[in-house]
């Protein structure tokens, strides 16, 4: 779709959409701004905005721009390009597969959280009411451990599938 057709969407409703699904990623933990600029980049064709950009779209300064992006770059959700011979920094989403990667790294965090679990599970009483909370969370976290790589698996095989289907080139 070219500029000038993606110029051509109803933007009021565009916006609405971005809140809206802003506000459910900002519900799940997100920083509200924050899910506001990544909804937005998702919603761009090009998947890339300036900050310039992005204040306009989502009506606000370009200093509450500043700090999400700075909060989703540390989230390696999105990254800043800049174009050789320009001053303007570009914000472009970081994966052409986001979600998978998003997973990927918060299975990475889960691993470290389950050795304090454990902990947590041995100094409260494994068999305590509190400890058995623990355990079971702890189980849970163990389960999606040993299920994640199957799945992972399955979605890129069904990813590939997909953009066959719809004709793009991974």
């Amino acid at each position: 779709m070219s500029e000038v057709q993606e110029t051509q969407r109803d933007q009021a409703a565009i916006l609405r959409f971005i809140e809206r699904y802003a506000g459910h990623l900002a519900d799940a933990g997100m920083q509200r701004m924050a899910a506001r600029v990544f909804v937005a980049l998702l919603c761009q064709d090009s998947g890339r905005m300036t900050a310039t950009d992005m204040a306009e779209k989502l009506q606000v300064s370009p200093a509450a721009i500043s700090g999400a992006v700075r909060y989703l770059g540390q989230a390696n959700m999105i990254e800043r390009e800049r174009e050789p011979g320009s001053r303007r920094d570009y914000y472009v989403i970081q994966s052409d597969d986001l979600w998978y990667d998003v997973i990927t790294r918060r299975e990475q965090f889960i691993q470290r959280w389950t050795s304090t679990m454990q902990e947590g599970m041995e100094l409260l009483g494994e068999n305590t009411p509190a400890g058995l909370r623990w355990k079971e969370t702890l189980e849970f976290y163990t389960f999606l451990h040993e299920r994640l790589p199957d799945v992972l698996l399955e979605w890129r095989q069904r990813r590939a599938e997909l953009h066959r289907k719809w004709g793009l080139t991974d």
